[in-house]
């Protein structure tokens, strides 16, 4: 119901970036841009400075950008007001989720809460745990599903589901039929590792470090932000990685990657992030509690996915 214009204008403020804004609104960037020249026309203002490439607010785009939150917030605690008050649950539902989650646990949770409640719209973006956590201290998104912990103290985290995370190598690599592995026996070998900013990176690091390893200190063959893009590595030979066990069901099946367990076992809680100080609706607060519950289904069929991992490595 808010101005359209204003919208958009939150948006690309919050991003700094008129694409990436497109990308969140699922908009063109022309009609992005157009939307933000009508509300500076309407101004008679600019509410940005264009450089370069790049755009930073006018003092103006600042003063503008405070009513804006407090508009668009309003707005939205009034739709859901109304809607809860009619006993619906409906509206748009921003979500963000590190690619382990929305590739592997959420698709499934997804469509399930779509069929309990169809006039839910979920729009999902995909990013690393570090991006996700900071849209959502923002309020570009609702909630967030993350590999790790939020460090923002501005963000509630919930513990939802335990995962494994595991060394992975070519079923002809030296260490294949291990029966563990410890973090010096991997920092012996050419490592395969996910980018700064990615959950299982921040785990992972922090196993070496608990381990006596530096994660400086390790032969990384590469760095990539694709998990396909490892698993290829690691197949090809290239080197050893760790990851989740989920993740690599399919390939321990196929016989083209081993799982070997870390000693000591690695654990993550993948977790579930939103504002404490954002309005709870009643879409917010079923969307929560329904993937609390699924998580909690998850960990039974995460336990049972690890065992051909297990009994393959021996």
């Amino acid at each position: 119901m808010a101005d359209r214009r204003l919208q958009v204008f939150y948006t690309v403020a919050k991003q700094l970036s008129f694409t990436k804004a497109a990308d969140i609104l699922y908009m063109t960037q022309p009609a992005v841009t157009f939307q933000v020249k009508q509300l500076e026309e309407h101004f008679n203002t600019r509410l940005f400075e264009r450089s370069h490439g790049k755009i930073s607010m006018t003092p103006v785009g600042d003063l503008v950008l405070g009513y804006a939150e407090r508009i668009l917030a309003l707005t939205g605690e009034m739709e859901a007001r109304v809607g809860e008050l009619t006993g619906q649950v409906t509206g748009p539902l921003m979500i963000g989720a590190s690619t382990t989650i929305a590739e592997y646990q959420l698709p499934r949770i997804l469509g399930e809460f779509k069929e309990r409640f169809p006039q839910v719209q979920a729009r999902l973006t995909v990013a690393n745990s570090e991006t996700v956590a900071a849209k959502v201290a923002d309020h570009s998104l609702d909630v967030g599903l993350i590999e790790a912990p939020s460090h923002n103290p501005n963000l509630t985290t919930l513990a939802c589901c335990e995962d494994e995370l595991v060394m992975i190598c070519a079923p002809s690599h030296a260490l294949a039929s291990r029966s563990g592995v410890s973090a010096l026996d991997i920092a012996e070998q050419p490592y395969v590792s996910r980018e700064h900013g990615s959950g299982t990176r921040e785990v992972v690091d922090d196993f070496f470090k608990s381990n006596g390893v530096n994660p400086d200190d390790l032969n990384i063959e590469m760095e990539l932000g694709s998990r396909e893009a490892i698993k290829g590595a690691v197949e090809a030979n290239l080197g050893v990685a760790i990851m989740s066990a989920s993740t690599v069901t399919k390939e321990i099946q196929l016989g083209t990657l081993v799982a070997v367990p870390l000693n000591p076992r690695l654990t993550r809680q993948l977790s579930m992030v939103f504002a404490p100080e954002k309005f709870r609706s009643k879409l917010l607060d079923a969307f929560i509690s329904f993937v609390e519950n699924k998580f909690q289904q998850c960990n039974v069929e995460i336990v049972s996915m690890k065992r051909p991992a297990k009994g393959r490595s021996r």
